[in-house]
């Protein structure tokens, strides 16, 4: 069985969780840079079998559209091109950034690692993907 991996796309940065191959747990892979995300990805397939991906759709309270929006959409048909063999679900990420932020400062994380932008990308991923979890149990 393969890994799930999640995907909390940005313009600058990506950030990106996997589960473990029994799919139990979800933990945060990396941030890349979003113009190096489908590099990363191939990459990443070539030594990990992945199943299935999980995108986060930005949406506003309700339910329209973010400016973040058009972006995802042209990330997931970018993705259904290059990696045809992976299907993809879409899972609503609202309030996963202010989520992470939150789960740093609980976690006892410092305040400058707090600052690393890519941390809080990473843990979105991570929070997209468990929501996605528990969507399916």
């Amino acid at each position: 069985m393969g890994r799930i991996l999640a995907i909390d796309y940005g313009l600058k940065r990506t950030g990106i969780a996997v589960t473990d191959t029994n799919r139990i747990i979800a933990t945060a892979l990396e941030t890349v840079e979003s113009s190096t995300l489908i590099k990363f990805l191939t990459t990443y397939f070539q030594k990990e079998p992945v199943d299935l991906l999980v995108v986060g759709m930005p949406k506003r309270l309700n339910n329209e559209d973010t400016d973040m929006t058009a972006p995802v959409r042209k990330l997931i048909e970018l993705l259904q091109k290059t990696f045809p063999d992976k299907p993809i679900a879409l899972i609503d990420e609202r309030f996963t950034s202010s989520i992470a932020l939150q789960t740093m400062i609980d976690g006892g994380m410092s305040k400058k690692d707090r600052r690393v932008k890519g941390n809080v990308d990473k843990i979105s991923a991570t929070l997209i993907l468990q929501s996605y979890m528990e969507t399916k149990r």
